[in-house]
């Protein structure tokens, strides 16, 4: 008893000290919102992937009176609404940026130019494999290291406004279905013709 409770005790030990000197990741709750972010998809828009393109446009809040001298990049991202995450998982929002599946598909990144104070804007084609779901748009501003310093995005708090729908297409065509079919017919009845072939071969050697 005395040996397990040694073992589970510095078990423990070492997941403190794991801990304190990995840490954790960014936490969003942290992060001040500094960026102003719009997309053109208006509320309830559908797009289809690897087709429709989007504009998206970003700046500084000027009224934030944010200190943007650890800004060194832009980043923004395609994430899932609520209603697209319920019971998946692998879509799961969490506080710990290293561990968030919120935003997983990756826009554009730019430089951040502190002395320009214009609007920004990149014009996106929806990319053939992002899934179908209902999305909006988040921007990370990022320090000299990638880690996240502030954000901005283009729904509210609670991710319930201009939220947009995205339909994933499959990349299959008709002709490559009739062209799959005509091979597994051909497979079978190949298939039929070896077994006829080889039973009657059987058959053969035994009258001899």
């Amino acid at each position: 008893m005395a040996t397990s409770r040694a073992v589970l005790g510095g078990f423990l030990l070492l997941l403190c000290l794991v801990e304190t000197c990995y840490g954790t990741g960014v936490l969003f709750s942290t992060l001040p919102r500094t960026l102003v972010v719009t997309a053109s998809p208006k509320q309830a828009d559908v797009l289809k992937g690897g087709e429709s393109k989007m504009t998206v446009t970003w700046q500084l809040n000027q009224t934030a009176g944010a200190d943007t001298s650890s800004y060194k990049t832009i980043t923004l991202k395609l994430c899932y609404a609520p209603m697209s995450q319920k019971d998946r998982g692998w879509r799961k929002t969490v506080d710990d940026l290293s561990k968030d599946k919120t935003c997983q598909f990756k826009i554009v990144t730019r430089p951040y130019n502190p002395a320009n104070n214009t609007v920004q804007s990149y014009q996106y084609t929806v990319a053939k494999e992002v899934p179908t779901a209902t999305y909006f748009v988040r921007a990370y501003a990022l320090d000299s290291d990638d880690k996240q310093v502030a954000y901005g995005q283009t729904t509210d708090k609670n991710k319930t406004t201009n939220l947009f729908q995205i339909d994933s297409i499959s990349g299959r065509h008709v002709s490559l279905d009739i062209a799959s079919i005509c091979f597994s017919a051909f497979s079978v009845v190949s298939l039929m013709g070896f077994f006829f072939m080889e039973k009657r071969k059987a058959k053969t050697a035994q009258r001899k």
